[in-house]
């Protein structure tokens, strides 16, 4: 087995634990009558190589800053090379240096964002889409699949990630769709699978999913993300006609996703998440398997506030009173993650309220949103990691979402003086009408992915150098 060597601030040596790694190594693949001296010294020099360099080399890059590691900021300095984090401590060696202003978090993951390409591209693309992605904090992305043509099978999903790869200015993930039958035709280049439980855009939902689909969406090993709404339910309260925002929340009430909720609780999958729930009484129905998430808008935006169409999204916005108890439950840590759910629409898709198209934009705003709270003293900087940054990048099993040996050196750096309104004019996605217009919030004064400045100085600065995440070193190898 392969121990962890935390840093050089951490409680190991890593003198002691390089040589134990290596011991262990030669010994496990030793036992294979296939190995030759020449593969295990291939194969030690790459699995060791971050340790190596952090113990005996220079790093090509040294930032100093005040990083938030282990739970709190700190004054030290991160050694990268490669776009990994090689070394942290005080006082390293490094080809070249740079100072980070600021409090420096790593980079955000949102696993939630409908970037409508291909298909739809007249409402975001993946240009559009993952800049807006960048200007918000986040280095990767997550795309979900109900693209006007979704991605159920290899074929339809080879076709998306060949128009997107070249688009993205960010790493990037792509989704399958399950409809009910699919579960071996999915791609297993997908990051993950999603369920509509519940109709939506480009989506019509499943009741019930037969049992031995569920054990070969199981074996795929990938997570299965739930649109939690249930469509007999649906079907119970659907009316001729939705005018106003509380008429979209009474139409889809609470208890359709409480219902959607009791029936993931029951599905035999390993990783399963219940997507933007926005009923207090999900949350604590939803058994301890059930990873949890909820979005901004469901924490901060209610059906009594004046925002037309532009607030019309599935799950609906719920009262007010409903807005304040998700709130509370966010900041006692009773969420996972935190997603924008980003799924943009053109203003004519959204000038008569009864016809027009649920989705909202926020892939910019989530985390700048979290940090003015954070600068206000409203939220822990303990809540706003754990679901924007690091969990979101655990469940995708990315080696991202902290600052720490062999991590991508994905950063970002902000002013908690810097708290400005939000300016929808001003966003990069293609929608530019947002809910949260006027929102205080603290966007990012820089963006780091893999030790290259991406915004510098609230400017875009390189060009689109996202990969898809499959390219990318897992976390567990």
């Amino acid at each position: 087995m392969f121990y962890p060597v935390e840093d050089s601030i951490g409680p190991h040596s890593k003198n002691s634990l390089l040589k134990l790694n290596c011991i262990n190594f030669c010994k496990e693949n030793m036992k294979s009558p296939s190995s030759n001296v020449e593969d295990i010294v291939a194969l030690v020099k790459q699995r060791l190589k971050p340790y190596l360099q952090s113990s005996y080399m220079a790093s090509e890059l040294v930032f100093s800053g005040n990083f938030f590691v282990d739970g709190r900021f700190r004054n030290l300095e991160v050694g990268v090379s490669d776009g990994m984090i090689d070394s942290i401590g005080k006082s390293l060696r490094g080809e070249r240096r740079i100072n980070i202003e600021g409090p420096v978090l790593p980079a955000g993951t949102d696993i939630h964002v409908h970037f409508r390409d291909p298909g739809e591209t007249e409402k975001e693309d993946f240009k559009t889409g993952t800049i807006s992605a960048l200007f918000g904090g986040n280095t990767t992305v997550f795309d979900m699949p109900n693209n006007h043509i979704p991605i159920t099978d290899s074929v339809s999903f080879e076709d998306k990630l060949s128009r997107v790869r070249s688009k993205a200015f960010c790493d990037f993930g792509l989704y399958s769709m399950f409809i009910g039958n699919n579960a071996e035709l999915i791609d297993q280049r997908s990051s993950g699978i999603k369920i509509y439980l519940g109709g939506s855009t480009n989506s019509i939902g499943l009741s019930k999913i037969d049992d031995k689909q569920v054990e070969k969406l199981d074996s795929n090993n990938k997570p299965v993300i739930f649109h939690a709404e249930s469509q007999e339910c649906l079907d119970r309260y659907r009316t001729a006609y939705v005018g106003t925002l509380r008429d979209h929340n009474l139409a889809r009430p609470e208890e359709c996703e409480n219902l959607a909720v009791e029936y993931i609780n029951k599905l035999k999958i390993k990783k399963k998440i219940a997507a933007h729930l926005s009923s207090p009484k999900s949350v604590s129905i939803g058994s301890a398997s059930v990873i949890k998430e909820v979005t901004p808008h469901h924490i901060f935006l209610n059906d009594e506030m004046p925002l037309g169409s532009w607030g019309k999204v599935n799950p609906p916005l719920r009262s007010r009173s409903v807005m304040n108890e998700l709130f509370e439950l966010y900041l006692a840590g009773k969420f996972d993650i935190i997603s924008s759910d980003h799924a943009p629409h053109t203003q004519a898709e959204k000038e008569e309220f009864n016809y027009a198209a649920s989705g909202i934009i926020g892939v910019e705003t989530r985390i700048p949103i979290l940090l003015a709270l954070f600068s206000k003293k409203i939220l822990d900087i303990n809540i706003v990691v754990r679901t924007a940054i690091t969990n979101p990048a655990n469940i995708m099993d990315l080696r991202k979402g902290r600052i720490a040996l062999g991590y991508y050196a994905d950063f970002l750096n902000f002013d908690k003086g810097e708290i400005k309104r939000i300016d929808d004019s001003r966003l990069h996605s293609k929608t530019k009408i947002s809910p949260f217009n006027g929102f205080e919030a603290i966007f990012p004064k820089n963006v780091i992915m893999r030790g290259q400045f991406l915004v510098e100085d609230h400017e875009l600065i390189e060009d689109h150098l996202g990969l898809h995440t499959k390219d990318l070193k897992a976390a567990n190898p």
